[in-house]
């Protein structure tokens, strides 16, 4: 230690403690703590989801070290009673009306907007263009002006009750209506407040859709049939259709799982999911078009439902985590190149460049962790008295 007036190496003892004793208490503090910390994970055999909260008590000269540090652990999870449940699995048909919606869909994609021809009021489906200009107490606001405003009439895209009030109306009227905006509104003034608006209405256009024959396959360069289409489209149905009835299964075999192995979890690890949950929400909302603020303050406000999902997803992990350890599974070299050969055809990569990106990003761990879980759950279901019931597409609607 160099201090002024005195020697290297020559500095008397009390004269260090008053310039360094702070210092290196702390940092011996530190080290010790570190250390002991450490020994007391080992020797207690618990796994810390998070960083410590350390107490130390007063240094006394002499006196051994002593202090509290607070950690959230893993839960350790004893899995019972997952071999023999009688489950109920939705096996879910699609119809000819499925397959005619989703035709119906496509032809919407490739119809077109043409003024209509006769002179008649606005009506659903219709595509208005209206100048608007609403007041909240009388007074007008800019956010609640528009000129031009393009409305697909009975799209459910404006605030509620307005889109309703304007059918019926002619091309050249003006038309008072009132609305109430939603209470979660995201702009706080407006939030549960009445407005007027004063509509106008400048032009009606409506959507005409191609007819669905063998002129219309042009339009797609892979089929050479409107059968052939139709087969396709009905394919793609089925595969959808039959990953929500696989989802919505293993949302029924998790539920009997915790009724039969109920534990806490650490709500760091709770939060730290609700927080992705509502990130992945935001990304989604945005890219289908809603302001960045308004996808955020949305998200926010469901925090509290997506953290009981969020608790959902922790408590899964750990148990068939547990179920796994305690039954000898694994996820082997071949189970992972057969799923990097999925991966690969699905995003047009090859196998070794998507390892390599994988390695990169540090997520190939979480890969062979999700090839475990879904082998967990075919264990599972595999153990399980499984119950089909079949249903039509229409009728499985909303589950």
């Amino acid at each position: 230690a160099k201090i002024k007036g005195f020697r290297p190496g020559k500095v008397p003892r009390p004269v260090l403690q008053t310039h360094y004793k702070e210092y290196a208490e702390g940092e011996t503090v530190q080290n010790l703590v570190n250390r002991h910390y450490r020994e007391a994970i080992e020797r207690e055999r618990v796994t810390p989801v998070n960083q410590p909260e350390v107490d130390p008590k007063p240094i006394e000269s002499e006196q051994a070290l002593l202090f509290t540090a607070t950690v959230e652990v893993e839960p350790v999870v004893e899995p019972q009673n997952y071999a023999g449940l009688e489950l109920e699995k939705i096996q879910t048909d699609v119809t000819d009306a499925d397959l005619e919606a989703r035709l119906l869909q496509i032809r919407e994609m490739y119809g077109t907007l043409e003024d209509i021809a006769e002179e008649r009021e606005l009506q659903e489906k219709d595509f208005a263009t209206i100048d608007f200009a609403g007041t909240l107490d009388g007074q007008a606001l800019d956010e609640l002006k528009s000129e031009n405003y393009f409305l697909e009439v009975g799209s459910h895209t404006f605030i509620p009750g307005f889109e309703e009030q304007v059918v019926g109306m002619k091309k050249g009227e003006t038309r008072d209506i009132q609305v109430k905006f939603p209470d979660d509104y995201a702009q706080a003034q407006l939030a549960g407040k009445d407005v007027r608006f004063s509509v106008s209405l400048k032009g009606i256009r409506e959507k005409k859709l191609p007819p669905l024959d063998e002129e219309f396959v042009k339009n797609f360069e892979q089929y050479d049939s409107l059968d052939a289409l139709k087969a396709d489209v009905r394919s793609s149905l089925e595969g959808d259709q039959k990953g929500r009835d696989e989802a919505a299964f293993q949302d029924v075999m998790v539920d009997a799982l915790l009724k039969e192995n109920p534990f806490e979890v650490p709500m760091s690890l709770v939060e730290r999911q609700t927080f992705y949950l509502m990130a992945d929400m935001q990304r989604r909302m945005t890219w289908a078009g809603m302001d960045k603020q308004q996808a955020a303050e949305l998200s926010f406000s469901m925090h509290e439902k997506l953290k009981e999902q969020a608790e959902k997803i922790v408590k899964t992990m750990f148990l068939m985590r547990a179920i796994a350890d305690k039954e000898g599974l694994t996820v082997t070299e071949e189970d992972l190149e057969a799923h990097l050969r999925e991966m690969s055809a699905k995003f047009g990569k090859d196998v070794p460049s998507l390892r390599s990106k994988l390695e990169e990003e540090g997520s190939l761990e979480q890969v062979r962790m999700d090839l475990l879980q879904r082998k967990t759950f075919r264990f599972v279901e595999d153990k399980a008295t499984v119950t089909i019931r079949e249903t039509a597409a229409t009728e499985g609607e909303g589950r």
